[in-house]
This record gives structure tokens, sequence and C-alpha cells, in this order.
């Protein structure tokens, strides 16, 4: 039986969305510890973007949908993606 193919959800950096937002997000939507969830948000920030994960592609697709549904109730334009892993 083959395997669904996965996608990984990237998270990208913009001059709006505070870190603490991008940090709370990284916690209650990909389950990241708080250590983990402040290195992804650092390299996010200097580096442009960064790995949230890897998912089948519906559970991707959720998740980037709860990303952008947290950030625009809370006024920021933070933008997630997928990309074929």
């Amino acid at each position: 039986m083959k395997r669904p193919p996965l996608f990984t959800v990237l998270m990208h950096n913009d001059d709006y969305t505070t870190m603490e937002f991008v940090v709370e997000a990284l916690i209650a939507v990909f389950h990241k510890s708080p250590t983990e969830a402040n290195r992804i948000m650092l390299h996010i920030h200097f580096k442009g973007a960064g790995m949230c994960g890897v998912y089948p592609f519906e559970v991707a697709e959720t998740k980037v949908s709860k990303v952008h549904d947290m950030a625009r109730r809370e006024g920021f334009p933070l933008r997630c993606s997928l990309e074929q892993a």
C-alpha cells in the first residue's frame, strides 16, 4: 500500500506579526514546546521562513488554515505555505 505524500508547512516572516504571536501559534497549532517554538520563531525572523512540521496533505492544510484564522482574528498578516516534502 502506497503512503500518502507528505507536505512541509512553512511559516513566513513579515514586518507586523509579533514574535510572541508566532511562538503562541507554534505551540497551539503545531504542539511545539516553548523552547522549540522560540528556536523556530528566531529562524523565521532571521531567515525569512521556517519549517513547522511535515504532515499528510489534509493535516498540513488544516494546520495552515488554523494559523491563518488565529492570525486574522488578532489582525496579523502571518502566512504559512505548503511544499511537498
